[in-house]
Order: C-alpha cells, then structure tokens, then sequence
C-alpha cells in the first residue's frame, strides 16, 4: 500500500476504453488503483500490463475466468480491507463517471461514511439514451419507495467507502448477484446504521464497447428488491 485510498473498477473486454480511462484516472494524486479483470478475451489485461510498467499505484487481478462483478467488488473491498486502505472508491471502466471526481468523493469521505454519485439529484444527470434512462430513473423511484431509504440512487458503482467507519457493515452480508448488488449494498449499509451521502455526478453514456446489462437484469433487479422487503 502507498497511499490510504484504493480506487477500483473491474473490466471485462474493455480494451477500447480501459487506456483512455487509464489516461484520465492515473492523472489523480495520491491514489492506489486496483483492477480486477475476469480474463477478457480482448486483451485488456494486456494493455493494464503495459501501463504497469510505468505505474507503481496501478494493481492488476486476472481472474480465471468471468466470475461475476458481484464477486469483484466483494474481493475489490476485502483486498482494500486486508492492505489497510482508509477509503475505498469504485466506478466504472467506460468512462461513464468521470475520474476527475474522485477528490469530491474524498473530501465527503472526511465526514461521512458513505457516499455516492447520485444523477438524480439537483447537479447530477443521466446523459444515456432515453430507454436506459427511464428505466434507470423509474428503476430508482421504485426502490426509493420499497425500501423506504432516503435517497435517489441505488443502482450506480460510482461510490466511496469509509474503510475505518463502516465497521458494522460487512459486504460479505451482500447476497445478490449482478447489478441488484448495488442495490443490496445501500440496504445492508442503511441496515448497518449509517447514513448516505449523495453527490451530483453526471453519468455519461459509453462511447465504445458494449454495456454488459442483460436485459433480464432489469426483471431480476425487482426480484430481489422484493426479497430484501419481505426478509426484513
């Protein structure tokens, strides 16, 4: 460990976008960044290893075979855990949030314990196209209501983890697979007893690749948001 803040993305055949993204997030200062990559057949790893020549704070996992994001963050945060970093940030790989954020997640990291970019809130926007934007924003409205937690956004992976705060929350607690972890992740930290701290990000649509959401995501998502209500 160099510095006490660990940023995390996980990649998966993004070998169009991981060098931009590499470009832009090896601009911050005083960051560690880890990625975990589920063995892309693109070659993403392969890119991730050049710039690692270069880069003493930039990390690499490759993983066997594609294992789930779920997983990756789950590793992502004990790695953070176990190497004793202080803040924990995760995003996305595509250049869908923005790197030059970071040091806002930081600051509201010195107050609270959580914190998330947020598009629906007064500064934030959701700049995809008008299909994935309505069910993201009803998506969140829904959630909002079922859960009965006091805030906007539940489904984004732009967010910050006080480390040393969130002693009562253990990620391991998480059981939903694919994007509903996201979801489950806000429950367990509300569940946990802390608060969440939203900041406005304006959440960009991907310029190259693919998005990795099935369809049936969307179907799954409300699933689970219903066992978490009648579980508790």
């Amino acid at each position: 460990m160099k510095n006490k803040t660990l940023v995390f993305t996980a990649t998966y055949n993004e070998s169009e976008n991981v060098k931009n993204f590499l470009d832009e997030i090896l601009k911050i200062k005083d960051i560690d960044i880890l990625i975990i990559d589920d063995n892309s057949p693109d070659g993403t790893s392969k890119i991730i290893l050049d710039y690692k020549k270069n880069y003493n704070n930039l990390y690499l996992i490759i993983r066997e075979n594609k294992q789930g994001l779920d997983t990756a963050h789950k590793h992502a945060y004990s790695y953070a855990k176990e190497k004793g970093y202080q803040n924990f940030i995760t995003m996305d790989a595509d250049l869908s949030h923005d790197p030059s954020k970071i040091p806002v997640f930081l600051d509201a990291l010195k107050s609270n314990s959580f914190v998330i970019g947020s598009r629906y809130i007064k500064g934030g926007r959701n700049e995809t196209k008008l299909t994935r934007y309505l069910l993201s924003i009803i998506g969140n409205k829904i959630i909002k209501i079922v859960l009965n937690i006091n805030c906007e956004e539940f489904t984004t992976s732009y967010r910050g983890f006080n480390i040393n705060e969130l002693k009562k929350f253990d990620i391991n607690h998480v059981k939903s697979q694919g994007y509903s972890f996201f979801m489950e992740t806000i429950y367990q930290i509300n569940k946990s007893g802390y608060s969440v701290k939203q900041i406005p990000i304006i959440f960009a649509d991907r310029k190259k690749g693919v998005s990795k959401i099935p369809k049936i995501e969307t179907l799954r998502t409300l699933k689970n948001l219903f066992l978490l209500k009648f579980s508790r």
